[in-house]
């Protein structure tokens, strides 16, 4: 059992704003003070995955400005090594704005920046000799070039680890159909896992038709069709209705967790980073799902992105609560 997560990915500044309701086009929408944060996925599973207790290597692209500055420095002060991430110059560091609605639905438009540039010099840091380990988890995501991804994630099949992508945002091109036969487990929301299928298969419930979710079955069928894309394990996070999970010899529904949400930006980072830990501890899928539900839902008590994330105390603290009572 192993609890070294390798992330390559992205890290940004988040600039954000809570809205009454998201604007519609062309509306102007007065808005609370813009909030500015560290962010980025790659970072955000980093960091989380730091605060629920991995030994956490972060790889990715910084720009040469005082963004960059600051997000290398939140990195460390997490305990990431972050010996894996570079600074380019001549290019800005990523940016995302973020528009909140104030029961923590949101938009989010990204700035790519320097995470367009993540290619063959951060892939070195990850395929030289010894830098990953048979037993190691590499996480990753697609706010990075789709070919850098892949060739992360065969790296990582070829050294023996265990490979997690959480497939988001998902781009507008067809994802390579290898990257999917390559990676072992495939995380993805409910709009990710409906445009990953072939047109023919696309029908999915919406998160109207499940409910407390007896209709959780039309998921698992979901889940099961882009298994047989060539993931050993997918799951689908079904925000308020919690997450179902079809791996190769059982099929997995977790409920939700009763919490005041405020704000969802980081909840997807907080599951996947839990999740791909105790996969990697090679916990059994109920219960990493359910601790990943768990830290998911921790993260939309409070506002921001990595200021949000849960430690390894207060997903024990909520499990243990749920439990007593």
């Amino acid at each position: 059992m192993s609890e070294r997560l390798i992330v390559m990915g992205s890290l940004n500044i988040d600039l954000s704003v809570t809205v009454p309701r998201l604007p519609q086009p062309g509306e102007t929408m007065p808005g609370a003070d813009v909030v500015r944060g560290p962010g980025g996925k790659g970072a955000n599973q980093a960091i989380a995955a730091a605060r629920l207790g991995a030994d956490v290597k972060m790889i990715g692209l910084l720009g040469a400005d005082a963004f960059g500055d600051e997000l290398r420095a939140r990195l460390v002060a997490e305990g990431v090594d972050d010996r894996g991430v570079s600074t380019v110059a001549g290019v800005a560091s990523g940016l995302a704005l973020i528009v909140v609605q104030d029961d923590g639905e949101n938009t989010i438009t990204l700035s790519p920046g320097a995470n367009r540039h993540v290619d063959a010099r951060c892939l070195a840091r990850l395929t030289a000799p010894g830098a990953i380990r048979s037993g190691d988890t590499v996480l990753l995501q697609l706010e990075v070039p789709v070919d850098t991804v892949l060739a992360a994630a065969r790296a990582a099949r070829e050294a023996g680890a265990l490979t997690v992508l959480n497939a988001a945002p998902l781009p507008t091109a067809p994802l390579p159909a290898e990257l999917l036969r390559t990676v072992d487990v495939l995380v993805v929301n409910e709009t990710e896992a409906a445009g990953l299928l072939p047109p023919a298969q696309k029908t999915a419930p919406t998160r109207d038709t499940i409910g407390d979710l007896p209709a959780g079955d039309q998921w698992l069928t979901h889940a099961e069709r882009l298994r047989s894309l060539g993931p050993g394990t997918v799951v689908i996070t079904l925000g308020a209705s919690g997450a179902v999970a079809a791996g190769q010899t059982q099929q997995v529904r977790v409920p939700a967790f009763d919490v005041e949400a405020v704000d969802t930006v980081g909840a997807g980072d907080a599951f996947s980073a839990q999740l791909a830990l105790d996969l990697g501890r090679r916990e059994p899928l109920p219960r990493a799902l359910r601790r990943a539900c768990a830290a998911g839902a921790l993260a939309t008590t409070r506002r921001g992105a990595q200021d949000a994330l849960p430690t390894r105390a207060e997903v024990a603290h909520l499990l243990e609560a749920v439990h007593a009572g």
